[in-house]
């Protein structure tokens, strides 16, 4: 079969190569779209991070580079390994893509298996991934999904489970406001959960299809160009002088954060969920003073039930977010360069790795 192998900084090759062999207790997805994540674009310029380099096989998956990409993908059961007694082929998925050592707690009450050590993604660390025509996952990261929801829209709901975790992490409530920095897939993606509980959204994004795209879907209140508007005085006009309950940080750039931490209410949220690629500079002095919580967010942790939840509900749309679709043979010099150098121009670019749907 057909996959995007990583093999370092650079360096990602179409190949053919062999599909997983099938155990107990996995299944077969035959996947349908992958989407193109940041962290596959960091892989891609700044590499390996997530990626084991080569000779440096990772603890729990024992592979290193070269390895299959991708871990946003949604895809079709074609076969169920021993053991496997519900789920049945034909059925629509989604995949939670975690590799986690198996003596970590990965149940339904569980909050922290996502913070475990060596904790890796499936289509980073190893065992397979999106960028290819099918791959073998334990059926504990496989999760269902209604047939009504279109599997090229089932690809964004790993993106939308970081959203919401993220939202969940600030602790926010039905008729607050929140401020987003960065209108990225990510910053999207956030405040289309955050409007689906109900919160009144703000955004401050320079790209005007981004900000365009925000208001389009319904998933923002107001869209601002910090270009031209005093995004501070803006957030506190529409709140009427208190500013921001919560905020959320999802551009990793300086002045975002700054501007974060002077639209918040006192004791008011901030939470990061970006990946910053080098060190910020924090005001403490106005930390303390206005009681701001700051706080991190990674991945998830359980969120993907409830998030397939808001989708099949139809309390989120996420068509709008999907911006281009293409083959195996575009990943790179059309949806890798696109997503690196002409980033305002798009949201999510999915991949369909069999060419089907195209």
């Amino acid at each position: 079969m057909r996959a995007a192998r990583y093999y370092g900084r650079k360096d990602i090759r179409i190949e053919d190569i062999e599909p997983q062999p099938l155990q107990p207790g996995t299944v077969r997805v035959d996947v349908a779209w992958t989407g193109i994540c940041g962290s596959d674009l960091h892989e891609y310029l700044d590499g390996p991070i997530f990626v084991p380099p080569a000779g440096h096989p990772h603890p729990i998956s024992g592979e290193s580079a070269p390895i299959t990409m991708g871990h946003e993908f949604s895809g079709v059961v074609s076969e169920l390994g021993e053991g496997i007694t519900d789920l049945r082929v034909g059925q629509h998925v989604v995949v939670e893509p975690y590799i986690i050592d198996p003596s970590v707690d990965t149940g339904p009450e569980s909050t922290d298996y996502h913070l475990s050590e060596n904790m890796n993604f499936i289509g980073l660390g190893g065992r397979g991934g999106g960028l290819s025509e099918n791959v073998v996952v334990e059926r504990r990261w496989v999760h269902p999904i209604a047939d009504t929801v279109p599997l090229d829209e089932a690809a964004l709901i790993e993106p939308l489970s970081v959203a919401h975790h993220a939202v969940v992490r600030s602790g926010v409530r039905a008729g607050q406001w929140a401020l987003i920095g960065g209108a990225g897939p990510i910053g999207l993606l956030t405040a289309a959960v955050l409007k689906a509980e109900g919160v009144n959204v703000i955004v401050s994004e320079l790209s005007p299809l981004r900000r365009e795209k925000a208001l389009e879907a319904g998933v923002a209140d107001h869209a601002l160009n910090p270009a031209e508007v005093d995004v501070v005085a803006e957030v506190k006009r529409l709140t009427g002088g208190r500013g921001a309950d919560v905020a959320f940080e999802a551009s990793s750039v300086q002045v975002v954060l700054d501007t974060l931490i002077d639209a918040v209410r006192p004791q008011g949220v901030i939470v990061v969920i970006s990946i910053w690629g080098h060190r910020a500079e924090l005001d403490v002095q106005k930390l303390v003073l206005k009681e701001i919580e700051l706080r991190g967010t990674i991945a998830y942790v359980n969120d993907h039930p409830a998030t397939i939840k808001l989708v099949e509900e139809g309390k989120i749309d996420l068509a709008p977010f999907i911006t281009g679709r293409i083959g195996l043979d575009q990943l790179v010099d059309e949806g890798f360069d696109t997503l690196i150098n002409r980033n305002e121009t798009a949201v999510k670019i999915l991949v369909s790795p069999s060419g089907e749907g195209l």
